[in-house]
């Protein structure tokens, strides 16, 4: 298998479910932190303290997605520009293969 059909394949078979995989579990876990940050401000005597923690549990989760999507993206961008460069080759190809014709026919 030539490099460019090893990374296309990695790249659909592990790198992109990976990264949606890790999306999934970002939302799941989100949800905790949510449910968690929830409880302790209602039980706690220094909401103030509970609301600050929260901030920070909010800009952790955030950049974390955030971090997660950027590579996704990153590597979808990644695989439709190896896509592109498929089809790039198979219509020269198919391109040569008409010039080819049209000299057979001539003759």
């Amino acid at each position: 298998m030539a490099d460019s059909e090893q990374s296309l394949w990695h790249l659909t078979e592990h790198e992109i479910p990976e990264g949606r995989r890790q999306l999934q579990e970002s939302h799941v876990n989100l949800e905790r932190v949510a449910d968690y940050c929830e409880g302790n401000y209602i039980q706690a005597e220094d909401k103030r303290h509970a609301l600050e923690e929260t901030k920070n549990y909010t800009t952790q989760s955030l950049a974390s997605v955030a971090y997660q999507i950027n590579n996704l993206a990153a590597n979808f961008l990644s695989l439709l520009e190896m896509q592109t460069q498929q089809l790039a080759n198979m219509e020269s190809g198919i391109n040569h293969l008409s010039e080819v014709r049209q000299k057979i026919r001539m003759e």
